[in-house]
């Protein structure tokens, strides 16, 4: 991410998002991330920059990330430029029988066997993770995921954005999940993205915590008792200190006191920009409705027990949508006056209070309207492959999934 001025809070959002490169025939991964980068920047740098958007490695070869060149306060006109960038990474990766592949898993990709790690600049990093924590499983190798960056520009703002942003994210995967595949099986579990993240560091607990972090409000506090306590714990492992860097913090949303921001990290990439930018806008007001304390104080927010969000959020990874542990309690902080709902109908009341509208046509943004009514992408993947894929079926519903990307088009279940 490149790096964000000192924001106050809201004054602008930060978005990654990160995509296979597979074979446009076969779709298995294609690890040529680095022969991507060389020919628009004529080197093997970490970040190309492309006007609006930046493009960047990750760890594993087949993955490329593009990013926000700062912080932006227009979505909808951040989501235009990720699609035009899509378009031009399709032109260049065709010449080599390869295309691009949304979601947040590959849905058959073996990374014992598969995975090629990034061989460049900061190579060192890459391969401490995988001496530490062997990177060959599918919560290094195939994880894609969109992140959202909120600014703060005091202890204050931060801890009233750290408290808000902790609510939101058990309900995040009730929105976003889009991975209902591992190794061509249906799991049952709607967002395995998630189920692999929050055991691929079980070798340091400390670096993942619950997912859902601590209840934390100053950075004092935050650097004593979250960073130290992963930098101690990590110590013998990476005795030269290659991993002591806040980024190696793996909670679904950690502090950035380099550049003064907050990263959501637990919502998988979509079908294609649009969809996840209309996503991210609802997920920033609902944390901005919280921040505002529209319904409920900062001091309330703050104490509510990280096990308990832990335990919705686990609930909401496991059955996206129809997860039904909101409770009249947990509801009421938003405003929202129901003794239970699910997690989809949560984020359709969300919608209609937070985001304009039309009466007579709902939420704003189709993409969003998509989600609300028919369920998260993974629904619509398990519910396309009717809980028993075959083979066939699997490839042509990803073959689909991979056009929509290229048409900023909405995935569909009832197609198939």
């Amino acid at each position: 991410m490149a790096n964000l001025p000192i924001l106050a809070l809201f004054e602008g959002i930060g978005i990654e998002l990160e995509y296979m490169i597979v074979d446009a025939e076969t779709l298995s991964v294609k690890p040529c991330a680095d022969r991507l980068l060389h020919l628009v920047g004529g080197g093997y740098d970490e970040e190309v920059d492309r006007g609006a958007v930046l493009w960047s490695n990750e760890l594993a070869l087949h993955v490329i990330e593009m990013k926000s060149n700062g912080p932006t306060r227009s979505l909808p006109g951040l989501a235009l430029a990720f699609g035009e960038q899509v378009r031009d990474i399709l032109d260049l990766l065709a010449p080599m029988g390869a295309t691009l592949l949304p979601t947040g898993m590959h849905p058959w990709m073996v990374p014992e066997r598969e995975l090629r790690l990034w061989p460049h600049d900061n190579a060192e990093i890459y391969a401490a993770f995988d001496r530490i924590f062997g990177c060959r499983g599918h919560g290094f190798a195939n994880l894609q995921s969109m992140h959202i960056n909120l600014p703060f520009a005091n202890d204050d703002e931060f801890g009233r954005l750290h408290a808000a942003i902790r609510l939101v994210l058990p309900l995040i995967p009730g929105l976003t999940a889009s991975s209902p595949l591992v190794e061509g099986r249906v799991t049952g579990t709607l967002d395995n993205r998630l189920e692999a993240y929050r055991t691929n560091c079980a070798r340091v607990p400390s670096v993942t915590g619950l997912v859902v972090p601590e209840a934390v409000y100053t950075r004092e506090s935050y650097e004593a008792e979250v960073l130290q306590a992963i930098y101690r714990d990590l110590g013998e492992l990476d005795p030269e200190g290659v991993l002591a860097h806040e980024w190696v913090n793996a909670r679904g949303a950690i502090a950035r006191f380099d550049r003064m921001a907050i990263e959501i990290r637990t919502a998988d990439t979509q079908e294609c920009p649009r969809a996840d930018l209309a996503l991210a806008e609802l997920v920033v007001a609902a944390v901005r409705s919280l921040v505002e304390q529209r319904h409920s104080d900062t001091l309330a927010q703050q104490r509510v027990d990280t096990e308990r969000l832990a335990r919705f959020h686990q609930s909401s990874v496991e059955r996206a949508g129809a997860a039904t542990w909101p409770t009249r309690e947990y509801l009421s902080l938003f405003g929202i006056e129901h003794e239970r709902l699910n997690v989809r109908e949560t984020w359709a009341c969300l919608a209609d209070e937070l985001l304009p509208r039309d009466p007579s046509t709902g939420p704003r943004d189709a993409a969003l309207a998509v989600v609300l009514e028919e369920g998260t992408l993974a629904e619509r993947i398990a519910a396309a492959l009717n809980r028993a894929p075959e083979p066939s079926l699997q490839r042509a519903v990803y073959h689909r999934l991979a056009a929509c990307l290229a048409e900023g088009a909405s995935f569909h279940a009832h197609e198939y």
